[in-house]
């Protein structure tokens, strides 16, 4: 709950209003079954009918002034609600923005996305509830007390007896609840992980006929959260019987006891009245306090997992190395004795998944890195653009460790298209500049070196065509075209493509690859491929094998010494030698 008080702290005032407004509607609350009292015992035996219109005049306006103060304050508690709940959102959004690649992997994005959605709506509804009922409760309950002691101090020690017995029980049952709301968050982690690949992968599960196999799938996720919120359930709704049962027996010992005085003459109607409209006020204060409390359960549980996301350390600082004074030319990108493991510690050489990599590339120069499935083409782009930290070695960028340079400098000097990138239901002008200050001749020039133009012209809207989610009405071809203008545009000064060409035939692929050498000169690119013919006019390349580097040269200097890449260029395209 500290999260909670951390992010309230700025409405400290605005609460204090809304919660002065909730005191004021709540005295009026109190006050109008001591009036009921006042009028059967002192203004009703006189028969007079005037004092009884003023005094009933008394009562309408606590009533309309109980009910005005209460909606005041009820809409002023929704508004910090919404507030502080926006301002959770956005610092989760941000710290989810920043984490680096192994704290995305350990949080995993199912559990990210449920965090920002579900546990955000949990305190949502805590701040709401602690606003409106958290002060009324208690205050219906204490004041209760205190009056119904002036009016009838033995029926008053029924109500002394009954609150240890339902403290205890509400203490009891808000301790079970904690944990086992952790547990249902945990299985909605799982169920969102389960709906989220199904979606994103339907055609393959329709295109497989494995439909009713992920139904199942699917079932079985949802049985074992509908499991865990069954038994977080039983425990924390046991509460409101047994405290009716508690409260009822209560209530009926108070008409049985104060019918008994009424007829000994120890007590007055009004007073018997009156004390009964209490006992039910105070009745229904216990249950909001139980309610309040088990939906304190359920925020507390929401705002350790948020907290956990929000406090996680920030693992790509800007770190202080002293470097050696480079002598000579400088390469633009240089990987010295790289080794990294998504899950190892340095000298944990057994789970590394690339070990011991150096390479240098100057500007304007080219590398394409070829290898088998798995072999670590797609870490090294992670490991340079940093979204993981090497587990030893050193990356350098123009002579400097990319340790030591700002994550937004050093990303903005990137242009990228990953494997599996992303085209967003915006407009085709928009994927391209994507928020960055392009003119459009910038997007457009791009787009013709990408050979996108011709295909985003011929859409209904040119540029401004509204692309699908995920580009879903973009062939696979038209996509990667896309996205490479994407990269090219703005000119950058390192390109990234990572087997960016999958989709795209020979002749589409040799023609951008033919624009890239022609227009982007000083531009050092960077060609991950699984086709021997994308990576051959390569300054360099690098041939990776169980995460190792078995050669590194041009096409023609490997052709002679790495047989691999000899294997490699042979099969794919015949003998070329």
């Amino acid at each position: 709950m500290k999260l909670i008080a951390r992010y309230c702290k700025p409405y400290a005032w605005r609460m204090l209003g809304g919660l002065a407004i909730k005191i004021l509607g709540t005295f009026a609350d109190l006050g109008l079954p001591w009036v009921l009292a006042y009028i059967l015992d002192n203004v009703v035996p006189g028969e007079r009918i005037v004092p009884v219109l003023y005094w009933g005049a008394f009562m309408f306006f606590l009533a309309i002034a109980a009910r005005t103060l209460n909606i005041i304050a009820n809409r002023m508690a929704s508004l910090v609600a919404r507030d502080v709940t926006r301002t959770i959102r956005h610092d989760l959004f941000v710290k989810t923005m920043g984490l680096s690649g192994s704290q995305t992997d350990h949080f995993h994005i199912p559990s990210l996305v449920s965090r920002m959605t579900s546990d955000t709506y949990n305190i949502h509804q805590v701040i709401g509830m602690i606003q409106r009922l958290g002060v009324r409760a208690p205050m219906i309950l204490c004041g209760g007390i205190l009056i119904t002691a002036t009016l009838e101090p033995v029926l008053t020690l029924v109500l002394v007896i009954l609150l240890p017995v339902l403290s205890v029980l509400i203490f009891y049952i808000s301790r079970k609840g904690i944990p086992l709301y952790k547990r249902v968050q945990s299985a909605m982690d799982s169920m969102v992980r389960i709906m989220r690949e199904n979606i994103s992968g339907i055609r393959v599960i329709k295109a497989l006929s494995k439909t009713e196999h992920e139904k199942e799938r699917f079932a079985a996720a949802n049985r074992e959260m509908v499991s865990r919120e069954l038994s977080a359930g039983h425990v924390m709704s046991l509460s409101g019987p047994v405290m009716s049962l508690i409260l009822n027996i209560g209530l009926t010992l108070v008409v049985v006891v104060g019918a008994y005085r009424v007829n000994a003459g120890a007590s007055e109607p009004g007073k018997i009245v009156a004390f009964l409209s209490y006992f039910t006020m105070i009745l229904n204060a216990v249950m909001m306090i139980n309610r309040i409390f088990m939906v304190i359960s359920k925020a507390t549980a929401s705002a350790a997992r948020i907290g956990e996301v929000l406090d996680a350390p920030n693992e790509l600082l800007v770190e202080k190395i002293e470097e050696e004074r480079s002598v000579g030319k400088v390469p633009h990108i240089e990987f010295r004795n790289v080794s990294f493991g998504y899950h190892a510690k340095a000298g944990e050489a057994e789970k590394y998944c690339i070990q011991n990599i150096s390479f240098q590339i100057y500007a304007g120069e080219s590398l394409g890195i070829i290898g088998a499935t798995g072999s670590g083409k797609t870490t090294i782009l992670n490991l340079l653009m940093r979204f993981y930290d090497v587990t030893e070695g050193q990356i350098f960028i123009d002579g400097v460790d990319i340790r030591t340079i700002p994550l937004t400098e050093l990303r903005c000097r990137f242009g990228v298209v990953f494997q599996n990138d992303v085209v967003f239901a915006d407009s085709l002008s928009e994927n391209i500049s994507f928020g960055r200050e392009m003119s459009e001749e910038e997007v457009v020039q791009a787009s013709e070196y990408a050979l996108a133009k011709d295909f985003i012209l011929a859409k209904e809207n040119g540029f401004g065509h509204v692309a699908a989610i995920k580009g879903a009405d973009l062939s696979g071809g038209q996509r990667q075209r896309l996205l490479v203008t994407r990269a090219l545009a703005g000119t950058p000064e390192i390109l990234i493509l990572d087997d960016a060409s999958s989709a795209l035939d020979y002749r589409t692929d040799a023609a951008i690859r033919k624009n890239i050498r022609e227009h982007y000169q000083k531009t050092t690119t960077i060609l991950v491929a699984q086709r021997a013919s994308s990576v051959m006019q390569m300054t360099h390349i690098l041939v990776l094998d169980g995460g190792e580097c078995i050669g590194y040269g041009t096409h023609e200097e490997l052709l002679e010494s790495c047989e691999v890449y000899r294997e490699l260029t042979t099969l794919q395209m015949g003998d070329v030698e």
